[in-house]
């Protein structure tokens, strides 16, 4: 594993504490990821069943699963500021439980209104917790392992969907009807509490200073320590996070990848079955595929990006993958066979633009500057996590189908990908051995 995390680096030593942070932290921030993607999109499978069940429509429907990120939004920056101040363990842990509280009481929903409060709560309940993990990891891994160790982090959201979609799937037919509960209510209810017993798990395992790991000697806390501020270019304060223009450059284009994403993913079980796939279980295994063919090609960039420290190309080669598989899928939909594929394509490469991306703001922002930072960056990338869902459905009432808005979020990728190539190499790029240091 250490040689994994960093090949170039020889010394026995920081590989031998680079493996050790790498078990201590890793698989429960992991785990914790994976369960937050899962609880956030679980409502495309819910809408399946619960649709008909609580009279939404589709324009309803994608309005509440975007409301979501309203609440997510107004309270990221507030959250991740609270975060710098109290450390991770304790605001992290927050997170997670009243995050899976909030996850499991969406069982109670009767209709439009309740969906879209529970929804909206879910968002402020999680606000914080990417950005804050971001900021937490910054602060315990050096430049030169980080960018791996986020496209780990990022490997959350496909694998969310290789095991979450079968796994809702089986909930909502295999659940009885006890308690004069449906199958979706039971989803919600069952995959909801995972969290809980994650933000347990966070506060016992976790530490939240490299002062507090009891599994590292005085010397190898004073090494990590030295070589994880070698690379705090720019410390700064919570102003400069929210006044530096870069940030603001990468909000607009975390925006147009958020979209692509989640304007596909809160739709994508209902796209396949309108392939003319219609056991529930069927959809859940075909939504599998995309995410898993996801992995792979996150996992094949983020290594050839690391490798060579191009950063932009890489982004945009993802971005316009993923809106090629767009188009094609629409154009196809006469061979449910071939519009398949091409939307295995689409998320393949939507999917990988993310970790991608995070390879930019993390290149140049630190300390307090980083809090708000990130925060800023996914609170203005993620509103677009309400607009695009919601546009999704208002189409697919407005014309029958989702053709038109398929390509609006093809058409958002593309220009993602645009601006990405004409961002400044010297911003985000670095041809050394650190993968995130600033290019002189």
């Amino acid at each position: 594993m250490s040689e994994a995390l960093d090949p170039a680096i020889p010394a026995p030593a920081a590989r031998a504490t680079d493996t050790k942070t790498f078990w201590r932290l890793i698989p429960i921030i992991l785990v914790s990821l994976i369960v937050n993607q899962l609880d956030k999109v679980n409502v495309a499978f819910a809408k399946l069943q619960m649709a008909p069940d609580i009279g939404l429509s589709n324009t309803a429907y994608g309005l509440g699963a975007g409301i979501f990120f309203i609440g997510y939004c107004l309270f990221e920056v507030p959250s991740n500021m609270i975060l710098h101040r109290v450390g991770a363990r304790v605001w992290i842990t927050r997170i997670l439980i009243s995050w899976g509280v909030l996850s499991a009481c969406t069982m109670f929903v009767t209709g439009p209104g309740s969906f879209y409060v529970l929804r909206f709560l879910l968002g402020v309940a999680e606000a914080g917790f990417a950005p804050g993990v971001m900021l937490y990891v910054s602060q315990w891994f050096p430049a030169r392992t980080r960018g791996r160790i986020i496209a780990i982090f990022m490997t959350a959201l496909p694998i969310s969907g290789v095991v979450g979609s079968p796994l809702s799937a089986w909930l909502m037919t295999s659940a009885p009807d006890a308690m004069a509960l449906r199958g979706w209510q039971w989803m919600f209810l069952c995959e909801g509490l995972p969290a809980v017993l994650c933000g347990l798990l966070f506060w016992l395992l976790v530490p939240n200073t490299i002062d507090d790991a009891a599994w590292l000697t005085s010397a190898e806390k004073a090494a990590l320590k030295e070589e994880v501020g070698a690379s705090a270019h720019h410390a700064g304060s919570f102003a400069n996070g929210l006044s530096d223009p870069r940030v603001w450059l990468l909000c607009l284009l975390y925006f147009s990848f958020v979209a692509a994403l989640y304007g596909v993913s809160f739709w994508l079980p209902t796209l396949i079955r309108t392939l003319g796939y219609s056991g529930i279980r069927e959809i859940g295994a075909m939504t599998a595929v995309p995410y898993a063919a996801a992995v792979v090609t996150m996992l094949v960039l983020a290594w050839s990006s690391d490798r060579t420290g191009e950063r932009r190309k890489h982004l945009a080669v993802a971005a316009l993958l993923g809106a090629a598989g767009l188009v094609l899928s629409v154009l196809s939909r006469a061979n449910p066979t071939w519009s398949f594929i091409a939307l295995v394509v689409a998320m393949a490469g939507i999917v990988t633009t993310i970790p991608l991306f995070w390879n930019l703001p993390t290149a140049f922002l630190k300390g307090a500057t980083a809090a708000t930072g990130f925060a800023l960056i996914t609170s203005i990338g993620n509103l677009s996590g309400f607009v695009a869902p919601f546009l999704v459905g208002m189409v697919a009432d407005a014309t029958g189908n989702t053709a038109v808005a398929m390509y609006a979020l093809a058409g958002v990728a593309v220009f993602g990908a645009i601006l990405t190539v004409l961002i400044p190499g010297a911003l985000v790029e670095s041809r050394r051995s650190s993968s995130f240091e600033v290019a002189r």
